[in-house]
């Protein structure tokens, strides 16, 4: 019989491997199974009691980056104001996921998995966008596909602006809104 502490203590280990993980792909992508386990201060055969390959961690990290997306989606409410306040909040909240969004940056393979495709917020982006267009706040000439990719290249840029400039996390926030609100904005 399995306790809930023993089950809790399991998903606190499960979720410190899949965090270092995350954070240790996010700077080289080819680290070994051992760094990984290092960092999240587990011993080898922890991690394999966890994950038995490395394509196993992998599947781990895609269902947890496809988990803190789809989070981080609610928390931006998109079903609320505008379409350009929504897509604001949005990427915000992205801004926030830090490591993840390095690691996508950094092995875009990972976004080829199905799970990615199909679990995050595409309806609810295209939907914010169509919001934003029929209440004048994002330019109708600007298709939501081409607005996705936009707020991606400026995640993108912005932790690459943070790691390579002594600025802070919240200055470059501003920074990424700032250039997807003029990005979006009607032309009049």
């Amino acid at each position: 019989m399995v306790t809930t502490e023993e089950s809790g203590s399991r998903a606190r280990t499960r979720q410190a491997i899949l965090q270092a993980a995350i954070e240790v792909l996010s700077r080289n992508p080819a680290a070994s199974l051992a760094e990984i386990a290092t960092a999240a201060g587990v011993g080898r055969t922890t991690l394999h009691r966890y994950f038995a390959e490395r394509s196993d961690l992998l599947a781990g990290v895609v269902a947890e980056g496809v988990t803190r997306l789809n989070r981080a989606t609610r928390r931006a409410r998109l079903d609320s104001g505008s379409g350009a306040e929504a897509l604001h909040r949005l990427c915000a909240e992205y801004f926030e996921l830090g490591d993840l969004l390095s690691l996508i940056f950094a092995d875009p393979q990972l976004v080829a998995d199905p799970a990615w495709a199909t679990e995050v917020c595409d309806d609810d982006f295209h939907g914010v966008v169509a919001r934003g267009h029929a209440d004048g706040s994002i330019d109708p000439a600007l298709p939501s596909t081409w607005l996705q990719s936009v707020l991606w290249a400026q995640l993108y840029a912005g932790w690459s602006y943070l790691a390579e400039h002594d600025v802070s996390r919240h200055e470059v926030l501003g920074l990424v809104t700032r250039t997807v609100a003029g990005a979006v904005a009607l032309r009049r």
